[in-house]
């Protein structure tokens, strides 16, 4: 029986804070894979650890501040703040156990086999120990600043994510003896390891805090040292900005960035073993609670060990390098704008190479034809080549605009340096909207074609960043189509000058008309169904939290439409509940690379409509963001979104997981007689024309996959 719109209560809903932290699972499952290769496991390892930190943050600073707020809300699925906080430090000490376990058991000692050693220093030989004191004496003692706590000395700043060490001295005051604490701020300048010199292939290290923590005696002289404990204090980062108040924005950005590295503090790490008496004394200081508190009996921010994976070393403990190839129309044409006047041309990343990208832009800077070049920057990663492609069109004569956003959450910073320079170069660098971050990714090219002045427009779901492009997956467009260059000239019109949204002809855009639209290409699905019309939907995204949205997929569902979701992240979705989504299915996939790609398929009745975007099903990208999403228009390329990309995804059963309506996820299962598919290893072996499949000879006419009939989970 339909249950009607009203009827959809906080049961049908999944909390976006616990489904995050499944998530996070997720990465942290591929860090305890024991098939995953040994530095791969270890890189997870760190990422997990990275993404909690920006959790707490974020989003448990803002639970903390809507605690603290007079006004009581719940979120969609009925929970209040306090609630919800509660659930999530829950979640997140079985996360942290399970993490550190699988350092302490298994990773630990798999890289000490390998001969990638973490020392302590009781067992380092005369000579280790002659080069560890050396090194103490000329790299680490000049940067260390140990502080006092007294009455004199306060209890200090301490900085967002900095390593500190509380320590417990005795010293002889008056006849008497007397117990003080003190401070020691681990530099973040050194390197959180130090590596052993070695004259052969091991790699040996000693963990930095051990080696302060073995000369305490040396900063605090006459006294005697009773105990010392490593800690990390994580705060609130939000960036908080009225933009209306704001002349001028990159200064108020600028001025945010350094009250972020002091903000409320929200979590506390510390490390096993410390007396409560000193645990408590640090949670005061930082007005937190007992239930802030996290006990690591490990690596305090084991971000840092990614410079293990990092180095170059141990390529068998490593993924198999790849190497994008060019995308095949673009390797059968060098003139980038010859080759786009012959058709759409659409890129797959990392499987088809960014590089075609940064020539686009290097190529336009270069041609004595182009008359303008406008593009918006999100994350550039500083990379030189496309900024730089930017001045040289500017020293070139052409007119170029980039609308920067500042605001991208922990690229503030970076995007200020590059939009300075961009300036000082003399390109016209603007920030967009008030109110509103410029999430979209476009790049508009006029250009004087022997028989007309026409518009070359490059669109995408990720970053203009070559680095993030090796590691995430993405849809790239290229195209002249006349009315996507209209488009793309009146978005950028709006983005930089003052007028009412003209509409568009074929872009969706946020946060005027693609909610609405979104919600209306869901709703024909439904009507379709009614009709007996063939119907399906197919969406592939980062997250899905839109009531709304969601509402419509739940109510297309109940009409018979059958909808195959793909959400790498967040997803307050229940699907399988039996009379609301019977028909829908969620999973996600965490792999090797990072899923980033947003394609949003509908069947039309036998006439699909692709769209691909940079915007996710959430509120904040609907109405607080500039976000594009565009139609697939050639038909050849249309077919190949569908046959390829999404079909070879929805078929992924080695790293795909599966959600259930309790809200927890489990690994797709390889059923008798069937063969394992693992997406992404696929898209690189059809990039690279390692296997006989074309996209012509897939026989599935509309992206499908089986799945096996799911228990009900309790």
């Amino acid at each position: 029986m339909a249950v009607k719109k009203s009827e959809f209560g906080p049961q049908h809903f999944i909390n976006r804070e616990l489904s995050w932290l499944e998530f996070n699972q997720r990465v942290l499952d591929e860090a305890l894979d024991p098939t995953t290769p040994l530095l791969e496991r270890l890189k997870f390892f760190c990422i997990a650890s990275s993404n909690l930190d920006e959790f707490f943050e974020v989003r448990v600073a803002g639970l903390k501040q809507q605690i603290e707020s007079p006004v009581v809300e719940k979120s969609i699925d009925g929970l209040t703040s306090t609630e919800t906080l509660r659930a999530v430090q829950k979640r997140v000490r079985q996360m942290v156990e399970r993490q550190y376990t699988c350092w302490r058991s298994e990773l630990l000692p798999a890289l000490a086999k390998s001969k990638i050693r973490f020392l302590s220093l009781d067992v380092l030989n005369k000579a280790d120990m002659a080069w560890v004191e050396d090194y103490y004496r000329t790299k680490v003692r000049p940067v260390l600043t140990p502080l006092g706590l007294d009455p004199a000395h306060p209890f200090p700043q301490l900085l967002n994510k900095s390593l500190n060490m509380i320590v417990l001295l005795e010293i002889e005051q008056d006849g008497e003896l007397q117990r003080r604490l003190a401070v020691v701020q681990v530099p973040r300048v050194l390197s959180r390891f130090v590596r052993l010199p070695r004259n052969d292939s091991r790699l040996d290290y000693i963990w930095l805090g051990r080696l302060i923590g073995h000369y305490l005696g040396d900063l605090f002289p006459g006294t005697r040292i009773l105990g010392h404990w490593l800690f990390r204090v994580t705060r609130n980062s939000e960036l908080y900005i009225d933009e209306e108040d704001a002349a001028n924005l990159l200064k108020a950005v600028e001025a945010e960035l350094h009250n972020r590295r002091k903000g409320d503090a929200v979590r506390l790490e510390i490390e096993l073993n410390c007396p409560p008496e000193i645990r408590g004394q640090l949670l005061e200081h930082l007005n937190l609670e007992e239930d802030d508190v996290y006990v690591i009996d490990g690596p305090i921010n084991p971000v840092r060990l990614m410079a293990i994976y990092e180095g170059d070393h141990s390529p068998e403990l490593r993924d198999k390098p790849f190497i994008a190839p060019v995308a095949a129309r673009l390797s059968e044409e060098e003139d980038l704008f010859v080759a786009i006047r012959k058709g759409d041309i659409l890129l797959h990343h990392p499987y088809e190479g960014f590089r075609s990208v940064v020539e686009f832009l290097e190529q336009a800077a270069e041609d004595p034809n182009v008359l303008a070049i406008k593009q918006t920057l999100y994350r550039t990663g500083g990379d030189p080549k496309i900024v730089g492609a930017l001045m040289q069109a500017v020293r070139n004569g052409k007119q170029v605009t980039a609308v920067v956003e500042l605001k991208a959450r922990f690229d503030e910073a970076n995007n200020i340096r590059w939009a300075q320079k961009l300036e000082e170069a003399g390109v016209h660098v603007l920030y967009g909207l008030v109110g509103y971050k410029i999430h979209c990714k476009m790049t508009l090219v006029v250009r004087k074609d022997p028989d007309a002045i026409r518009r070359y427009v490059h669109l995408s779901t990720g970053n203009y960043n070559p680095t993030t492009s090796k590691i995430y997956t993405d849809i790239g467009l290229f195209t002249c189509r006349p009315q996507v260059g209209e488009d793309a000239t009146n978005l950028f019109n709006l983005l930089t000058g003052v007028c009412q949204f003209p509409g568009m002809y074929k872009l969706l855009v946020a946060p005027f008309d693609l909610h609405d639209r979104i919600i209306q290409l869901i709703a024909r699905e439904a009507e379709n169904a009614r009709k007996g019309l063939p119907a399906k939907i197919i969406a592939k995204m980062n997250a899905l939290v839109d009531r709304e949205v969601i509402e419509a997929l739940y109510r297309a569902s109940q009409a018979g439409v059958k909808i195959e979701l793909i959400v790498r992240g967040v997803c307050c979705l229940r699907p399988q509940m039996k009379g609301i989504s019977d028909n829908i299915t969620v999973r996600s996939i965490v792999d090797r690379f990072l899923e980033h790609s947003r394609i949003f398929y509908f069947e039309n009745a036998c006439q699909p409509e692709v769209y691909v975007g940079s915007a996710d099903w959430m509120p904040r990208n609907f109405y607080r963001r500039i976000e594009v999403v565009f139609p697939i228009e050639d038909g050849n390329l249309r077919e190949r979104i569908c046959n390829e990309v999404l079909d070879l995804t929805l078929q992924d059963n080695v790293k795909s997981r599966l959600l259930y309506p309790n809200g927890s996820y489990r690994r797709a299962e390889v059923q008798p007689g069937v063969a394992a598919h693992r997406s992404q290893v696929e898209f690189m072996a059809l990039a690279l024309g390692k296997t006989k499949q074309k996209v012509s000879d897939s026989k599935s006419k509309y992206p499908r996959v089986t799945v096996r009939k799911r228990p009900v989970v309790k």
